[in-house]
């Protein structure tokens, strides 16, 4: 089952690129891409650390 997300809108929030945020989390902008347009769910390290870079919930970016 493929988590649904917010994270491209969280990350225009805070003024990211792709490239910004996958550089703070330390994968590549082809990876927060693939979570953005769903295709790939990220581990649950992953979205933590992605919920810590844009300072959001995990319930904030991240459904079912």
């Amino acid at each position: 089952m493929v988590l649904k997300n917010r994270l491209k809108e969280a990350r225009a929030e805070r003024g990211l690129s792709q490239t910004q945020l996958a550089e703070m989390v330390g994968v590549s902008r082809n990876t927060i891409s693939s979570i953005e347009t769903g295709q790939f769910s990220p581990t649950a390290k992953l979205a933590l650390v992605i919920c810590i870079a844009l300072d959001k919930k995990f319930e904030d970016l991240f459904y079912f």
